[in-house]
């Protein structure tokens, strides 16, 4: 403790288990895949804590089964938006001012129970939700996103420890406090990681914001189950609200709000730059500045040594541009081989790829 900051436990970065034939982790999460499957959920909107069934309904399926059905996402109106917007405002003074640490312990806990007794449940929803293999869903709706929460919650503890003034004179107490923005934060996720979808909110949580979180079309049932899981952990209502609807209009209707005051967006470049653009339009209309703070694609790349092992820089190419379909942040696009190594491995390579 420096300062009377507290310490919340040192993270450490969850073991990603096996799932070898016989272990107890492959038996949870086939029955769970099996439970799932058989069943069509209804997903409504989460606003103020409480779950709202719309009446517009449009239908989730798997992406590598187009005929099954696995969910009825009810939809949400403008009033439903502008709702959840006055939700996370009334929410702001009481969550702001908990106490940081009380804030960090609801997501430690969210991350031991991701750990526990809803590992096989997330990763499954994400298996069917998003069609990741069963490796692709352990390291990222379980494992990073336990590690997103415990070393959030250590982040918030260094930001806070540095704030701190480094002498307090006998006749005083000197301490520092970090505020949150005044307003309401907008998070826009993927659908590509349910780690990176539960984070965005999350993350801005943790320091003290209420907000609005609009999920992908492509991962409403994980992103839901997760939203679940963060309320069963602790958060209060209003904190988060969860908005499924068409982006257009909830873009729309978030971004012209005057209390607007932080935008936490990871998707296409073209999405992110014309909300930049759309929040400068309307800047005469805002009562603050907000804070935008977007991840969006890249070109990543490979770069091989003249010396590689050139059998593991094939594997390393295929699983690194086409594991999920290329479709992470992190896929790699372009590839820096030498000649000497590319004349050896071009035959073996385009067999592979064709």
């Amino acid at each position: 403790m420096v300062n009377n900051v507290p310490r919340p436990p040192t993270p450490i970065n969850e073991p990603i288990l096996g799932y070898l034939p016989g272990s107890p982790e492959r038996k949870a999460l086939k029955a769970e895949l099996e439970r799932q499957s058989s069943e069509i959920i209804e997903i409504p909107c989460i606003i103020n804590g409480k779950e709202v069934f719309t009446g517009d309904v449009v239908e989730q399926v798997m992406p590598h089964d187009h005929s099954h059905v696995i969910a009825r996402v009810h939809m949400a109106s403008k009033a439903n938006v502008e709702e959840a917007i006055q939700a996370s405002l009334d929410a702001h003074d009481t969550w702001s001012n908990m106490p940081w640490e009380a804030r960090a312990a609801i997501f430690l806990k969210a991350s031991e129970l991701l750990k526990g007794e809803y590992r096989a449940q997330i990763n499954a929803s994400t298996m069917l939700n998003q069609s990741k293999t069963c490796h692709q869903a352990e390291i990222d709706s379980a494992c990073e996103l336990i590690d997103f929460w415990r070393f959030n919650a250590d982040y918030a503890r260094q930001i806070y420890e540095d704030l701190q003034p480094p002498v307090s004179p006998s006749t005083m107490w000197n301490s520092s406090e970090v505020r949150p923005l005044e307003g309401f934060v907008f998070s826009v996720t993927p659908f590509n990681f349910s780690s990176i979808a539960a984070n965005l909110p999350s993350s801005a949580a943790i320091m003290g914001n209420t907000g609005v979180w609009k999920p992908s079309r492509n991962s409403y049932v994980s992103n839901y189950l997760l939203m679940r899981l963060m309320m069963d952990a602790g958060l209060p209502a209003g904190g988060i609200n969860f908005i499924p609807g068409k982006a257009s209009m909830i873009g729309d209707t978030v971004l012209s709000h005057p209390m607007l005051a932080g935008i936490h967006f990871t998707g296409s470049t073209g999405v992110f730059r014309q909300m930049w653009r759309d929040i400068a339009n309307n800047l005469e209309n805002l009562r603050s500045y907000p804070r935008i703070v977007g991840e969006t694609g890249g070109k990543d790349f490979i770069v091989a040594h003249p010396e590689c092992d050139e059998r593991a820089l094939i594997v390393a190419m295929l699983r690194g541009s086409f594991e999920f379909q290329g479709q992470k942040c992190s896929a790699a696009s372009r590839a820096y081989i030498p000649s000497s190594v590319w004349a050896n491995i071009k035959d073996e390579y385009v067999a592979e790829v064709s």
